[in-house]
């Protein structure tokens, strides 16, 4: 009996796995899928200036304002805010209908209004504690300046606040940063801050701001702020400035009495 001999089936099935193999041609490469293209959507207004806001929330400067009403001559406007979260802002001729120049300032004994001398007012400087260091100024003392630059900051930051943003354009010439007009949705009189025109710049100085009391605008480049504020004068007890100007002095002059004739 002849022995069967598998070898020629063997090379066969090789030869036709070779063949499937090879293919007949070098294979094309993959298709590389080309990364999709993608467009940031812009950034929304409420949140930039939330996040400007908040920057300025951590920072400890000193800068200098023109604060201008209407078509009045600008005064200066000095902010301190220091490292340990005292502050205090100088503002010239806010208090008195523009008589008298004055400071508000916060640090851990208080809340102070302060008198400050000036050419038309040459007062002796002195502090009238008002309140805790939390607290607020009654509106008749009120020169609100300072809130710009204190607690309406965190009413910007608030995501919940009753509040509409939108881009505006600078407040005046040569104000840098983005501006944003603010708006109350809130149906109450008593908003949470002044509706206007808040401008900042990316690390969170407020560059500028057009509200009730005038129109703000950095008048030069901040420098780093002190550890901690000083108060201008001795703290006093006393009636602090009002808002209003006051009423002319009249003359009193004593009557004079008639001499008896001869």
């Amino acid at each position: 009996m002849e022995t069967t001999r598998p070898l020629p089936v063997l090379l066969a099935l090789l030869t036709v796995a070779a063949a499937a193999g090879c293919g007949g041609g070098t294979p094309e490469p993959a298709a590389v899928a080309s990364p999709a293209v993608t467009t940031e959507p812009p950034e929304n207004p409420r949140s930039a200036l939330a996040a400007r806001a908040a920057a300025a929330e951590d920072s400890s400067i000193v800068a200098t304002y023109t604060l201008t009403e209407g078509g009045g001559t600008p005064r200066a406007v000095i902010v301190t805010l220091a490292t340990d979260r005292s502050w205090r802002v100088d503002i010239a001729g806010g208090a008195m209908g523009g008589l008298a120049d004055v400071s508000v300032a916060v640090n851990g004994q208080g809340l102070f209004q302060c008198a400050l001398p000036s050419e038309t007012r040459p007062v002796s400087p002195a502090c009238i504690r008002i309140a805790e260091p939390d607290g607020t100024l009654p509106k008749h003392i009120d020169p609100r300046v300072q809130h710009a630059f204190t607690d309406w900051r965190a009413v910007l930051t608030d995501r919940e606040a009753p509040l509409s943003v939108s881009l505006a354009k600078p407040v005046a010439d040569g104000v840098a940063g983005q501006c944003y007009a603010v708006e109350s949705t809130y149906a109450s009189l008593d908003a949470p801050l002044d509706t206007g025109i808040y401008c900042y710049d990316q690390v969170g100085v407020l560059t500028g701001a057009k509200l009730s009391f005038g129109t703000l605008a950095l008048a030069q480049t901040p420098v780093p702020g002190p550890g901690s504020i000083t108060l201008p004068g001795p703290v006093t007890t006393g009636p602090a400035l009002g808002m209003a100007t006051p009423p002319p002095r009249t003359a009193n002059p004593q009557a004079a009495s008639p001499q008896a004739g001869g």
